[in-house]
């Protein structure tokens, strides 16, 4: 993809696994950065539609549970499940077909981390694509329904949720180079 846009208008999104760096502007409120990814969608002739904005960012303040007084909350002073569940906002509105998660519970409580697992079982129910790298084994394990491993850039296996098991997986993960003869 060429450019952000183009993946946006593609169907792809990808939530990064920096949040604070690169996922979100901790200098605007939580309406703008979730609102970002969608502008075309809530914009006409280059201007943006206020009411429809806080709508759709106020519904999925509801629907993901972000515990804020009001949407215009600056985004720094929110926890980081809180920051992350903006950020996963911030692509869900886009209405994407494909969703990729980095790393999406890294340095969040465990409640958070519950909610963003419900999030991401609900996407995936209503038929979205939703791509898991996480470095959590039992966080792989408890919400993918499969799991490629990776060994030094190249997939090892792809394991469908019957064959999950920690052991297993780590030997995909840890498969030594092949060395050409």
């Amino acid at each position: 993809m060429p450019n952000v846009q183009s993946a946006i208008d593609a169907g792809l999104a990808y939530a990064t696994e920096d949040r604070k760096g690169n996922g979100l502007n901790l200098l605007q409120n939580i309406r703008e950065n979730a609102s970002l990814a969608s502008l075309t969608k809530i914009s006409k002739g280059g201007v943006v539609d206020d009411n429809l904005e806080r709508k759709e960012v106020e519904q999925y303040r509801k629907d993901f549970n972000i515990k804020c007084h009001d949407i215009d909350v600056n985004v720094s002073t929110l926890s980081g499940g809180n920051q992350q569940k903006v950020l996963l906002a911030k692509w869900v509105i886009s209405q994407p077909d494909i969703l990729i998660l980095d790393e999406p519970t890294r340095g969040i409580d465990v409640g958070a981390k519950y909610e963003i697992y419900e999030i991401i079982d609900k996407l995936a129910d209503a038929g979205k694509a939703v791509i898991v790298i996480s470095s959590e084994l039992p966080e792989l394990i408890g919400i993918c329904d499969r799991i490629y491993t990776v060994s030094y850039g190249v997939v090892t296996d792809n394991v469908e949720k019957n064959g999950f098991t920690q052991e297993y997986l780590m030997k995909g993960m840890t498969k030594e180079r092949e060395v050409a003869a």
